[in-house]
């Protein structure tokens, strides 16, 4: 039996310029932060001779080419795992599309499982590489590479997205104290509704590929608000980080239509006048998650609680993709 899990993510800056089609003709940089929520992957060999694949849906298979999921067939592919015998069981302690990188959580758990479960050793570099290479290469899925990162890394973690496909990580130099505060100060309220990112993002990506000068701005503008976000955290000054935040959701929301809604306005003014000095929704947008940084904490928690939005608390993971049991 093996058990392995990846954390969940939340974007601190620089969110969109992860993208192929925008960091091959002008690199992208942002800073994520891996949080203790996280997706579960179980491996273990059974005395069928089949392929079991439980997540949303079960399968029961007699060879890989048959599985219907995409990320488990194509991962059982790059690994070379050919033979039955094999259960594969996906849980997640939040659901799949809410804005927190689930996809490339799912995606570096399942490799690392796999990868255990061949007795090979894999760097974190390797296995967020090997995640892309599936996602976005094979899958064609129009998505970026930070929530892939994040996962295998863990921390609080900048990267660069360079235009010949290399990525550069390093952890963010945030003092202690500093870390402490943002960690309690940052909440998360769940908007009550999923949607698929990749529907939202495919918008962004086809701008970007067609030279579109405003979607360019836009995300020359977003990118230099991550350098500026860093600035701020790296410098423990959380209230302009907090700023920042709100000068990235408003332009966020100028990417697509669908990034947001009369409702999510709504409770992001609601929040803006009970205690948050600076918010957005987290991920491509839509949907999913709020996420707001707040001094009083008491006022905000008590007003979104009243609106119907359910808070998530968390803490920063620091390990990153692991194996958690292997017998």
């Amino acid at each position: 039996m093996i058990i392995v899990r990846s954390p969940l993510r939340i974007s601190l800056g620089g969110g969109g310029t992860d993208l192929p089609s925008y960091y091959r003709d002008h690199s992208g940089f942002l800073i994520a932060a891996a949080i203790d929520k996280y997706v579960y992957i179980t491996l273990h060999q059974t005395f069928v001779q089949e392929l079991i694949v439980k997540y949303s849906k079960l399968e029961r298979v007699a060879s890989v080419e048959q599985i219907e999921h995409p990320i488990i067939r194509e991962a059982l592919k790059h690994t070379c795992i050919e033979a039955p015998h094999l259960e594969i069981t996906s849980m997640a302690d939040i659901p799949a599309g809410t804005g927190l990188g689930s996809s490339g959580s799912f995606t570096t758990a399942l490799l690392k499982a796999l990868h255990t479960f061949k007795k090979n050793l894999v760097h974190p570099r390797e296995l967020a590489e090997e995640a892309c290479h599936i996602e976005l290469n094979l899958l064609k899925e129009p998505i970026g590479k930070q929530d892939q990162y994040i996962a295998a890394y863990g921390g609080i973690t900048c990267f660069r997205f360079l235009p010949n496909d290399q990525v550069e990580a390093w952890p963010l130099k945030i003092d202690q104290e500093t870390l402490y505060n943002l960690e309690d100060n940052l909440l998360l309220f769940f908007t009550g509704y999923s949607r698929s990112a990749s529907t939202i993002l495919q918008d962004q990506d086809n701008k970007s590929k067609e030279k579109n000068q405003e979607m360019t701005a836009n995300l020359h503008f977003i990118k230099e608000l991550g350098f500026k976000s860093k600035e701020a955290l790296e410098a423990g000054d959380l209230h302009q980080f907090a700023k920042l935040m709100n000068v990235h959701w408003e332009h966020k929301k100028q990417r697509s239509r669908q990034m947001s809604n009369d409702k999510i306005d709504e409770w992001y003014e609601l929040a803006r006048n009970n205690g948050a000095l600076g918010g957005k929704m987290i991920g491509a947008g839509g949907g999913g998650f709020l996420m707001f940084y707040a001094d009083d904490k008491v006022m905000l928690r008590h007003a979104m609680r009243n609106a119907g939005l359910q808070e998530v608390r968390f803490r920063f993971d620091f390990s990153g993709t692991q194996v958690i049991t292997q017998s």
